[in-house]
């Protein structure tokens, strides 16, 4: 080994230490040798010498794959010379005889990455090698070849311009034939050594195949090549075994041919007699996604107009419709219901041994790809779906036939009304007009609830999931008061799995968005109980699972029926810190209880601040980048602060004291921005002065950076935490965010494109001019003399500017703004003022016509947008009350001089001192610049005054 080998590799074992004095310097070493010419050949020879240690061959690897992505391509910053490129590529390629297997993997990515580059032009003879290699006779040699030739072309499959689109289909075009010959030579060689019971030769064999049939896939999946029908063919006729048909879903009028085959094979294993003893459940869930796609697909349906359908469309459903005929609909339909619907033997064992798993089980997402009830309860809605004529009368008979009879069949031990109820309640939306489900409730559904042996939980667990389907599908609002006595009696039932139910029946029966049928005042007077009933539930539970479904059942609740839950929240008040901490390694539990907390904070509204103590350390670890949690806690603790801010009653230390964190969120500059950029609104409308005497500074910072790079939409979110600093502290704004009013002036003076960006430029600058007129002065000086421009110029381009873009100004309380901030520029004797008046009286006159109201009795106008006082609003019971942010917000616009100050009584007071000043001659001159027309209608707006 060379000098230069014997340094490498010392440094790259050195970068394998555990000790950080060892491995920090060698880390360093290895990255300043990055960029030298000869390195990645030295880690080439490291990783393939087999005889050195593996993790410091793993790590030459890993070292050579990264160069890949920061130093192969030709335009790249250091990059590798092309006579090392070719060298590396050679060696790449020489041997497949790699002992380790992740090691192999590694290699065989890094080729891909390279391959991705390079491939076919560079390297041409990538492809041809690896498949020589793949039919060579060793083992070890032909198992590494055919996974670097799976990564190979998996990557090169990614590639997305038209062009290199075109390469790989050329390409896949002659390798698929191959790789199906692989298939089926190996799948040969694993069914000889199974026979054979040789176990080892077999892996080996399998593996192979697995391979060979990614390949496939990968081409099935993006490509419909024509000789595709013959490889299914073979898939039928060897293994009598269910493909996933991924092809199916990508191109499906390539699988019309297979349709009918598909169809007779699927149901016949499924449902029919032939199927009973050689099936097994991942089969017969591939087999009823096959079926599910094709009833599904649209590419099978003909169009509305049949007229306008496709030929091939009108095949398959040619297809499907003699295949489904009703015989063999209601023969699955029902097999479906009675057979597939029963609660497992191992599903009855979980039950009893471990209930909180059995209730929680997940149903959702994409679990129907995989997990058999799931699969099953889909399949059943999708053909009830498209065969509802045929399908309802079978399942309304099933129903006829268990009324008054569940209680025989259950001590018979045959639970077919449950399976009947199950497909009722999954039917629900298509059942609307054919089931009378208030009748059924009282005479047979309540009784069945009533009935207390032990056995019949199964029967009371699947009635309520049953009335949860149909709450919100058809169910009278007068009969939910008897419902929630059902829910109370149930939430003490002795059965885990039986209360766990009824508790998402609660959430079903008040849910937390607008539900026309839900009335607030008849859920009031059980609140207290079945509230009381969670928290027990929420105690007694175990699973981190369990405890997240309780705590969202509560959490609805809570938000439902907002501040009348304050008397009943201290107890879980008390629990929550608990909770809290004996949730440390569960972060998901954690988010659900930061969700809890958003909805009891809004409810307990100023009352909030009592929880403080737990609250703000819980908001300050959530929202601390440092902290490793926040990867799962950020979102929800965000919210939770700008909710805590919105409902403090006044600034504490504490509150104050977590704003520390901002800073980081900031320069993360995530999807998150735009709650940061609400919660620094919220501090300032809950104590500006505070605020921003300890953090504007910091702030400022953060912004100016974040202007730099940044969207439209964030430069306006940005301005306009500016811009209602400005509002709520005109003098202190002004002087803490400084650093940014330059940028805005030169913005309007330079004509900012963006209407919403110029919009809020003026918005900015309005609030200086009229609220803070020194500093304008000031800050007109400094750029002037930054631009080169006398102070009375630039003043005349600003304003010329504002009255050009009034119309980028949409809001009626800026465009007031605007009137009112330019007419405090009058009265003035500046020749560029007055040269500018025609402009500033156009402006006003706009704003008169937005914001004034005629009397129809006098004929006189009125400012619309004045308030004079406060009010507390009259709420209903289904209407949120205004937060303290919402009551400091009305506070603040009775000082707002957008909202105190009398446009029309303003403009004739600035008009009437402009007279005064130039005299009565000299007015009428100044008023003649102005069109006549505008002069009419100023004159109609200030007419009485």
């Amino acid at each position: 080994m060379d000098s230069a080998s014997s340094v490498v590799l010392q440094a790259l074992t050195q970068a394998t230490s555990q000790d950080t004095a060892v491995l920090k310097p060698a880390e360093e070493q290895l990255r300043q040798w990055e960029t030298q010419p000869g390195f990645y050949s030295v880690l080439l020879n490291i990783f393939n010498n087999h005889m050195l240690d593996v993790n410091v061959r793993w790590l030459a690897v890993l070292y050579f794959k990264n160069g890949i992505d920061r130093y192969w391509r030709r335009v790249a910053p250091h990059a590798l010379s092309e006579e090392e490129k070719t060298s590396l590529r050679a060696g790449l390629i020489t041997n497949f005889n790699e002992p380790v297997n992740q090691i192999a993997t590694q290699i065989a990515v890094l080729i891909a990455k390279v391959a991705r580059l390079d491939c076919p032009r560079q390297w041409p003879e990538l492809i041809p090698i690896l498949l020589e290699s793949v039919k060579g006779q060793d083992g070890l040699q032909q198992h590494r070849a055919l996974l670097t030739f799976y990564h190979v072309t998996k990557t090169l499959a990614s590639k997305r311009l038209a062009q290199d689109r075109r390469l790989f289909q050329d390409l896949a075009s002659g390798i698929y034939s191959f790789a199906c010959s692989l298939w089926s030579h190996h799948t040969d060689c694993f069914l000889q050594q199974i026979y054979a019971r040789d176990e080892a030769a077999a892996l080996s064999s399998l593996e192979r195949t697995l391979l060979s049939l990614k390949e496939i896939k990968l081409y099935l999946t993006l490509f419909s090549y024509p000789p595709f029908q013959g490889f299914l063919n073979a898939v039928f006729e060897r293994l009598k075994q269910f493909l996933e048909c991924y092809f199916l879903e990508y191109h499906p009028c390539a699988f019309i041919p297979l349709i009918q085959r598909s169809l007779e094979f699927a149901v016949s294993y499924v449902f029919t007699p032939s199927g009973e003893g050689v099936t097994f459940e991942r089969f017969i869930v591939q087999c009823m996604n096959l079926i599910k796609m094709i009833v599904k697909n649209d590419a099978y349906k003909p169009a509305k107009n049949i007229d306008d359908s496709k030929p091939e469309s009108l095949e398959a459903h040619k297809i499907k419709t003699a295949f489904f005929t009703h015989p063999t609909l209601t023969e699955i339909g029902r097999r479906l219901v009675s057979h597939y619907f029963l609660l497992t033997e191992e599903e009855l064992a979980m039950w009893e041994e471990d209930p909180e798993s059995f209730a929680v089980e997940e149903t959702g997402g994409d679990s129907w790809k995989y997990s058999l009830r799931p699969c099953t309860e889909v399949l059943f809605l999708d053909i009830f779906h498209n065969y509802s004529q045929t399908l309802t009368p079978v399942l309304l008979d099933m129903v006829q036939n268990l009324q008054g009879q569940l209680t025989l069949i259950l001590l018979n031990i045959n639970l077919c009304g449950l399976c009947v109820y199950n497909a009722v309640g999954l039917a629900a939306y298509e059942l609307f007009d054919n089931v009378d489900f208030d009748q059924w409730f009282k005479n047979q559904l309540l009784g069945e609830l009533q009935v207390s042996h032990h056995r019949y939980k199964l029967i009371r667990r699947r009635v309520i999931w049953l009335i949860g389907q149909w709450i919100s599908v058809k169910f009278k609002s007068d009969l939910r008061p008897l419902l929630y006595e059902v829910i109370l009696s149930l939430m003490q039932d002795p059965d885990l799995v039986v209360r766990i139910e009824t508790m998402n029946l609660i959430l079903n029966s008040s849910p937390p968005v607008d539900d026309f049928e839900f009335r607030t005042e008849q859920f009031l007077p059980y609140l207290e109980s079945i509230f009381g009933l969670l928290f027990q539930l929420l105690q007694q539970v175990t699973e981190c699972d369990t405890k997240m479904q309780v705590l969202h059942v509560i959490s609805c609740v809570i938000e439902r029926v907002n501040i009348q839950i304050r008397p009943y929240v201290g107890c879980l008040v008390q629990y929550l810190p608990l909770l809290w901490k004996q949730s440390e390694e569960h972060n998901m539990l954690r988010c659900a209880i930061l969700t809890t907390l958003i909805h009891l904070v809004q409810g307990l509204g100023a009352e909030s601040k009592n929880l403080y103590p737990f609250l703000l350390p819980v908001i300050q670890l959530s929202t601390d980048v440092s902290q490793p949690p926040h990867v799962y806690l950020l979102e929800d603790g965000l919210e939770l602060w700008l909710v805590t801010l919105e409902n403090s009653p006044a600034i504490t230390p504490e509150l104050l004291r977590i704003f520390q964190n901002m800073s980081a969120l900031l320069e993360l500059s995530s999807e998150n921005l735009r709650t940061c950029f609400q919660i620094v609104n919220a501090y300032i409308y809950l104590s500006a002065t505070e605020f921003l005497q300890n953090y504007a500074e910091s702030l400022c910072r953060s912004f100016c950076d974040l202007l730099k790079d940044i969207t439209n939409e964030g430069q306006v979110q940005v301005l306009k935490v500016v811009e209602i600093a400005l509002k709520v502290s005109p003098i202190l704004g002004a002087h803490m965010f400084q650093p940014l009013l330059p940028a805005v002036f030169r913005g309007i003076v330079d004509g900012e494109r963006y209407p919403v960006v110029m919009s809020t430029y003026l918005g900015i600058m309005g609030r200086v001019l009229l609220q803070n007129s020194s500093f304008f002065s000031s800050l007109l000086t400094q750029m002037a003399s930054e631009c080169s421009q006398e102070m009375d110029q630039l003043l005349g381009s600003v304003i010329e500017m504002w009255v050009d873009r009034m119309d980028n100004i949409t809001q009626p309380e800026r465009r007031k703004l605007s009137s009112l901030a330019l007419l405090s520029l009058l009265p003035s004797d500046n020749s560029v003022i007055q040269d500018k008046f025609c402009g500033i009286i156009n402006i006003c006159v706009e704003a008169l016509h937005d914001v004034m109201t005629e009397d129809p009795e006098t004929g006189t106008f009125k400012d619309c947008m004045l308030m004079s006082h406060f009010e507390e609003p009259k709420l209903s019971d289904d209407e949120e009350p205004p937060t303290e942010q919402d009551k400091r917000k009305k506070l603040l616009a009775l000082e707002d001089p957008v909202h105190s100050v009398s446009l029309q009584q303003f403009v004739y007071e600035k008009l009437k001192a402009q007279q005064a000043l130039m005299g009565d001659q000299g007015f009428g001159v100044l008023m003649e610049t102005v069109d006549t027309e505008l002069v009419r209608q100023l004159q109609e707006f200030l007419q009485g005054l």
